[in-house]
């Protein structure tokens, strides 16, 4: 038996290749349920690709988690589930062969419970729900630095000529990880740098802080369902 909990030996392995592999075997049921929820079916090491998708998800898990995303086998099952959302999006374009189910095509063109059918359940019913935990997450941490929602739509940008503004200063900061620090550790945004940096104006700057901060904790934080769901212009 481990002396540490999961969370603080996940923490000291994630160099360790070898020790990795080690509690991948002891967490091969842990995996294989996280699967089984996901998909509804039985599955079997060495048989469905979930399982490898669920195995490469963990560890990705491994190495991406601390614990300020709290309880580690709840991260991994968020992990793991997300991942194989990615895989029947990819597979949707071979909705006529692959069913989550297991039930072959029936030379018709159809499937007991195709991947098409799949993708509509996970993108509606899953999907809302992971991001709905995310927004009551991200509120949190927006509390955490004196932001709320309601303020969010107010401060929001109104013209194109400020919202280009704001998409400036945010892949400006987003191209500099000592900035990010600066602005995550000290709680403020270095307005002499970014104004230095975009040429934006330092007005321009100070009326959007509370913004530029939102996006800046939703694009470097753990908020993929709402990255996928709104549109930041980031990378325009």
């Amino acid at each position: 038996m481990h002396p540490f909990s999961v969370n603080e030996r996940v923490e000291n392995i994630k160099d360790d290749e070898q020790e990795i592999n080690r509690l991948i075997e002891e967490y091969k049921p842990f995996i294989a349920s996280c699967v089984e929820k996901a998909t509804g079916r039985y599955v079997r090491y060495g048989e469905d690709d979930e399982l490898s998708i669920g195995l490469m998800a963990f560890v990705e898990a491994v190495k991406s988690y601390d614990r300020l995303k709290g309880n580690f086998l709840s991260f991994a099952h968020n992990v793991i589930r997300r991942r194989l959302i990615d895989y029947y999006r990819k597979e949707k374009k071979h909705c006529g062969t692959i069913s989550l189910n297991g039930s072959a095509n029936d030379g018709d063109g159809e499937t007991e419970l195709g991947v098409e059918e799949s993708i509509y359940q996970y993108s509606v019913e899953e999907i809302s729900e992971y991001r709905r935990l995310e927004l009551e997450e991200l509120k949190k941490e927006l509390w955490d630095w004196g932001i709320t929602f309601f303020e969010l739509v107010n401060v929001s940008p109104k013209h194109e000529r400020t919202r280009r503004a704001y998409i400036k200063i945010i892949q400006f900061l987003m191209s500099q990880s000592e900035l990010i620090d600066t602005v995550k550790q000290k709680r403020y945004l270095p307005i002499a740098e970014i104004e230095k940096g975009t040429g934006v104006p330092r007005k321009t700057i100070e009326r959007g802080r509370k913004y530029i901060i939102a996006v800046l904790i939703i694009l470097t934080g753990d908020y993929q369902y709402i990255k996928d769901f709104v549109d930041w212009g980031v990378g325009e």
